[in-house]
């Protein structure tokens, strides 16, 4: 239900507060489910990973993350603003490094902010799945990192749930062809279901803003 109240995020006891677009609203806890599958088993190594690097950097290496970390702010659930730490820089400049199939580094980066894809066309049906985009070729060094979500009904209109499943090689050109990832990962593609995407330009460890789409599969 929608309430008038303090912006409030999070769970406490039975109830959980969150906002969407119509604002505030409280709703019934759910129980978080943990299937423990491949990928959130590769997911919870990289963060390990990362959290051991961060404990080995020197005192100077941290800083420069935390003079980077000033720069590179964040939304969070109630559309607050804030900026990040420096353990949470090094986190998300190497995770993005290590999806890319780039080095981790060890002392932070000048900031980059690639711009997004100009524009997206997608071709999707039980047996293709491409997305044609623009700039093309992507710039040296860039890469397309493509986020998808699971199949939806075709009524849905929102989507939170996104999942990374193909990295283009560096300076690609359209289009990118994600069938068979997107196969590997959350199945083929039902005719008449919605599949929500978006598209990122990575570089540097850095990504742009989102390309966000959807299209139903013909």
């Amino acid at each position: 239900m929608k309430v008038r109240d303090v912006p409030s995020s999070g769970s406490y006891q039975g109830l959980t507060h969150s906002r969407n677009r119509y604002g505030q609203y409280v709703r019934s806890r759910a129980t978080p489910v943990n299937p423990n599958t491949t990928f959130q088993g590769a997911q919870r190594a990289n963060l390990s990973g990362r959290s051991a690097e961060w404990r080995a950097l020197t005192s100077t290496q941290r800083a420069s993350w935390d003079s980077l970390a000033a720069m590179m702010s964040r939304t969070d659930a109630l559309g607050q603003g804030y900026t990040l730490n420096g353990f949470l820089a090094y986190v998300s400049v190497n995770s993005n490094n290590q999806a890319a199939g780039n080095a981790v580094v060890s002392t932070a980066p000048a900031i980059v902010t690639p711009s997004p894809p100009l524009t997206a066309v997608v071709t999707l049906t039980a047996a293709a799945f491409s997305v044609a985009y623009t700039a093309t070729p992507l710039a040296a060094g860039q890469r397309l990192f493509t986020f998808v979500s699971p199949q939806r009904s075709a009524g849905r209109n929102f989507e939170g749930d996104y999942r990374l499943i193909a990295v283009s090689a560096a300076a690609a050109a359209s289009p990118a062809n994600i069938f068979a990832a997107y196969q590997a990962r959350l199945g083929t593609p039902a005719v008449g279901n919605r599949i929500f995407m978006r598209l990122e330009i990575y570089q540097s460890g850095f990504l742009s803003g989102p390309l966000s789409l959807s299209q139903i599969v013909a």
